[in-house]
């Protein structure tokens, strides 16, 4: 599989709309093979897949790769892809560029074997971001207390402890000071860089060319035979260098391709990065302010501190946590970056806990772009808070342009830092309105305006992918519109979560997390509940965590889960049936907002209909995929799931019908109040219009829609949902009177 791409050949279509699909050992080419009919009637045009190369054999979500010349055997293999291709839907690949996996047994990867038994001078050792600094690299596999003397045994060519094994250096007889590892406790850091925390994934040097020949080669080959047609490439912000990166992938793969870039408040993805868009986090967290009334912020801020132990400032918060990861996980990234300069040790921490991205746009060697400059001078200003300020200013000077390792190996260590630091602790401590505590979130901020997010859709490349849910978000896109509600019944969500925690508590820091999430995924088993809440308190850190374990408070954890849904079970079901009435108008208009804004959008796996998830793994469990095809055959019920069905078949099968460059049109949603503030509106070119209701349980107080009108442009249009016509100026109580949403088509 060697075929080479022609760089001449034309680019083919981009997707009218994508459908991401977890491919798992039960569930490989096969059973995607027999989905597709559906998938087509559904209106999708392009069948997006979870990583499909050869990873651990286990593993249920395929990022832990293990041979990068292999469709992976258990979905089926490339015959089995070939198959699925043959069904007609063209295929999008998630590819893993940044990293592999350290398998147990560590003799699964066949690369890392032949480096950790022949040592630096092995062909495969260019593959690996290892420090040899010492000689050896050091590999995390010891238990605590451990004395690898005696534990560790020789078993011929291996050495073995427990189920690891490592192999054995030629000539040096087994013994353990003459490998070219060295192995320490699981808890500390290991001689190489890895993906975020997660010593069990090695970083690669795809900027080197063998390495991104060899690791790309069956990628490569099956996009230049037309069996991927799209690529969405999996953190690059990890990689030494994105944007050369992604220009070579772009040559050799001239494909719609989209990053897993996630993007912070305003930042935007550089204008030099040769991909068409990010993976759509941006897009979501946009349209999850549209629905969350910000005159809710401080009586939910109120009753989130009434009831934690965590202060009011965030930024604070956000400080401390990801000092916090700096401390206990990242000794040995600081350690190699400040090798030349250990005087800067404190200096450069401290410039990474201030920094507000992912990562700061330098190249070594080249002049840095402005807004980089100006987001490293205020982290600057930020660190010297807490470190020498002449200090600081050396180091912000290094990494702007210093030697080429150090500007590098800061810009791959921001990602890591954010990541550990704000997604999986901050958000997990500091949580007054939880849909806000998305990836590239800020829960500190309380909504958008319909204007605010019309100038965001205005901004946005023409081919990025939006999304609602993925296979990485906290919650699901319905769990979020309940929770988009609270902002707009603060009071009554107070008085109900003081009762359930009179009745029921544990730990201040978990309690009132759990209450949102139970009430927003409810109904719920106690198990996922549990296993919920088990790892939230690992993530926030402040009573256990995954390096410090605690058996008696995760007893006190599944204890309180059973509890909770014992004793308030009925009580939160009340509450959370009181809520849906407006929980459905968030989800259908979210829903809506997002299958017809800008971009091209993905529907994540099940989420057609409502689905009520919460973090990874519980949003990748099995979908029911029968239940969906009767809705499906039988459109028109008024149940949640039939409304959403309805709405994402129609936005789906109009958008395949839709020009892709028809500009994005805000329409003013008339002089009336409730237009202004509880509805948005935009046409796409002079083809579609789509109407969404928001903040709908304030437009419930005002007494509905009353006056308020929208004036279409002008011509005939016919309402998809509804088979309606309209022309004209057009009152919202009618346009809106059998659905929360209305979807024009031009006739």
């Amino acid at each position: 599989m060697t075929e080479s791409v022609n760089p001449g050949a034309p680019r083919p279509a981009y997707p009218s709309a994508t459908y991401r699909l977890q491919l798992t050992p039960e569930f490989g080419f096969a059973e995607a093979a027999g989905l597709t009919g559906y998938l087509a009637e559904l209106g999708v045009s392009h069948l997006y897949l979870s990583p499909i190369l050869q990873a651990v054999p286990a593993s249920q979500h395929g990022y832990d790769v293990t041979d990068h010349s292999r469709i992976r055997r258990e979905f089926g293999g490339v015959a089995g892809l070939r198959e699925l291709a043959a069904k007609g839907l063209p295929l999008i690949a998630d590819i893993v560029p940044n990293h592999m996996t350290v398998p147990v047994p560590e003799s699964g990867n066949a690369r890392l074997w032949e480096v950790l038994r022949d040592g630096p001078q092995s062909p495969s050792a260019r593959w690996f971001d290892i420090d040899w600094s010492g000689g050896t690299v050091a590999m995390p596999a010891l238990g605590d207390d451990v004395d690898p003397e005696t534990e560790v045994v020789a078993d011929g060519d291996v050495l073995r402890y427990h189920e690891h094994e490592f192999p054995v250096r030629p000539g040096s007889g087994g013994r353990l000071d003459e490998q070219f590892y060295r192995l320490v406790p699981w808890r500390k850091s290991p001689g190489y860089r890895r993906f975020f925390d997660v010593s069990s994934l090695i970083g690669l040097r795809v900027e080197d060319t063998e390495v991104f020949e060899a690791t790309h080669e069956v990628i490569l080959s099956l996009v230049a035979e037309g069996l991927v047609t799209g690529l969405r490439v999996d953190h690059p912000d990890g990689l030494a260098d994105p944007r050369a990166y992604l220009a070579r992938l772009r040559e050799r793969a001239p494909v719609w391709t989209v990053a897993e870039k996630i993007l912070i408040d305003d930042e935007r993805l550089p204008d030099d990065w040769a991909c068409d868009g990010t993976t759509g986090y941006d897009a979501l967290n946009m349209v999850t302010r549209l629905f969350v009334d910000p005159a809710g912020a401080g009586p939910l801020v109120e009753t989130f501190l009434a009831h934690t132990a965590f202060p009011a400032d965030y930024e604070a918060v956000r400080y401390e946590a990801k000092k916090q990861v700096l401390a206990q996980f990242f000794g040995g990234e600081i350690d190699r970056l400040t090798r030349e300069v250990p005087e800067l040790r404190h200096a450069m921490t401290e410039l990474l806990a201030a920094m507000p991205v992912y990562r700061a746009y330098v190249v070594p060697g080249e002049e840095p772009p402005a807004e980089t400059v100006r987001l490293l001078r205020e982290a600057a200003a930020g660190a010297a808070r807490h470190a020498d300020p002449g200090e600081v200013a050396r180091a912000a000077e290094l990494v702007l342009s210093g030697p080429a390792e150090t500007v590098t190996r800061f810009q791959q260590t921001c990602g890591p830092v954010m990541a550990k630091g704000v997604e999986d602790t901050a958000l997990y401590r500091w949580y007054p309105l939880a849909c806000l505590n998305e990836v590239g979130g800020e829960p500190d901020r309380f909504g958008v305006s319909a204007g605010e997010f019309h100038a965001f859709c205005a901004g946005m490349a023409p081919h990025t992918m939006t999304t609602l849910s993925t296979h990485d978000t906290k919650r699901s896109e319905d769990v979020r519109a309940r929770l988009a509600v609270l902002s707009e019944l603060p009071g009554e969500w107070a008085e109900a979560v003081a009762g359930w925690s009179e009745r029921v508590s544990f730990d201040p820091k978990l309690d009132y997390l759990a209450w949102q999430n139970l009430m927003a995924a409810w109904p719920i088993s106690v198990e996922r509940f549990a296993d919920y809440l088990y790892k939230a308190a690992r993530e926030a850190k402040t009573s256990i965590s995954w390096m410090s374990p605690d058996a008696a408070y995760e007893k006190g954890v599944r204890d309180f889960a059973a509890q909770a849904v014992e004793e308030c079970g009925p009580s939160v079901a009340a509450f959370t049936e009181r809520l849906d009435r407006y929980a459905r108008v968030n989800s259908l208009g979210q829903k809506l907002v997002q299958l017809m804004m800008p971009g091209i959008p993905d529907v994540y796996q099940g989420s057609e209909t409502t689905d009520f998830s919460l973090v990874d793994p519980d949003n990748r469990r099995p979908v029911d995929y029968d239940y969906r095809r009767s809705l499906l055959a039988a459109p028109g019920g008024d149940t949640w799931d039939a409304m959403k069905l309805l709405v994402t078949t129609s936005a789906l099968r109009l958008r395949a019908r839709l020009d892709p460059g028809a500009p994005y049109v805000p329409l003013e949603a008339g002089e009336d109040g409730a237009g202004r503030e509880h509805a948005v509106a935009f046409a796409r070119g002079d083809q579609a219009v789509a109407v969404a209701t928001r903040l709908p349980a304030g437009l419930a107080r005002r007494g509905g829609w009353g006056a308020a009108t929208l004036t279409l442009p002008a011509g005939r249009w016919r309402d998809v949902l509804t088979g309606t016509p309209h022309t004209g100026r057009v009152p919202f109580a009618h346009l809106l009177a059998r659905y929360p949403v209305a979807l024009l088509e031009r006739v």
